[in-house]
């Protein structure tokens, strides 16, 4: 069994977590890349689900950007996190 990269490791968890919070879990993307020590994470859902993942004030956003950073650091990589909708009804 393979040991995923820093990036993989925090693209399953992103996915894990926006997954769990919106209904259309098939529409949820999420692409991560490494650029030396910095992982950059995209995680798109649909228009009408970003309420979702954003919360009240962004509240859960900053919570899933806390949680990356953290998990992160735990590989020695600067991790950040871009939330955005995919346009899709």
């Amino acid at each position: 069994m393979s040991v995923p990269t820093s990036a993989e490791a925090l693209r399953d968890l992103v996915e894990y977590m926006a997954t769990n919070l919106v209904d259309e879990q098939e529409a949820v993307t999420v692409v991560a890349e490494q650029r030396g020590t910095t992982v950059q994470i995209d995680l798109r859902v649909p228009t009408r689900e970003l309420g979702k993942v954003i919360g009240r004030e962004g509240r859960i956003a900053r919570s899933m950007r806390t949680l990356v950073m953290v998990a992160g650091s735990h590989h020695n990589v600067r991790a950040n996190l871009d939330i955005d909708g995919n346009g899709g009804e």
